[in-house]
C-alpha cells in the first residue's frame, strides 16, 4: 500500500471512528442520566472517557493498522493529543463568538473542522507512529 492510497483510506476511517466514538460518549452519558439518575456532569465524564478508549481503540486498529507502537507509546501521545484538541476547540469558539462575533454553533463547525485536521495529522504522524 502506498502512503497515498493509506492516507486515502485512514481519514474516511478516522472521520468514521470518531463518530463512533461520539456516538457511545452520548449513548453511555444518555443511559445514566435517564436510567440511573447520574448528575448530568458526571455522566458527560463518563461518556467522555468511554468515547475517548473507544476512539482510542478504533485509531490504533482500524484507522492507522498498529504500525506496531507498543500501548506504553501511542496511548500517552494519543491522550496528549486529545488534550491538545479539547483547548484548541475552546480556544477557537471563544475566538469565533468572543473575537470574531459570529454565532456559537458557526465557531463551534469551524472548530471542529480544526481541530478533526490537527488531530488526524497529530495521531497519523506523532501518536500511531514509531
Amino acid at each position: 500500500m502506498t502512503p497515498t492510497n493509506g492516507h486515502a483510506r485512514a481519514l474516511p476511517r478516522y472521520v468514521l471512528a470518531g463518530g463512533v466514538a461520539t456516538a457511545s460518549h452520548y449513548l453511555l452519558m444518555a443511559v445514566l442520566v435517564e436510567a440511573r439518575r447520574w448528575p448530568a456532569g458526571a455522566a458527560a465524564v463518563a461518556g467522555a472517557a468511554l468515547g475517548a478508549l473507544v476512539a482510542y481503540a478504533l485509531n490504533r486498529q482500524w484507522v492507522f493498522g498498529g504500525q506496531g507502537v507498543p500501548h506504553g507509546h501511542a496511548l500517552p501521545r494519543f491522550l496528549a493529543v486529545a488534550a491538545a484538541g479539547a483547548l484548541l476547540n475552546g480556544l477557537l469558539v471563544w475566538c469565533g463568538t468572543v473575537a470574531l462575533g459570529v454565532h456559537w454553533l458557526a465557531a463551534q463547525v469551524a472548530a471542529t473542522l480544526v481541530v478533526l485536521g490537527f488531530g488526524y495529522v497529530a495521531n497519523r504522524h506523532w501518536s500511531f507512529s514509531r
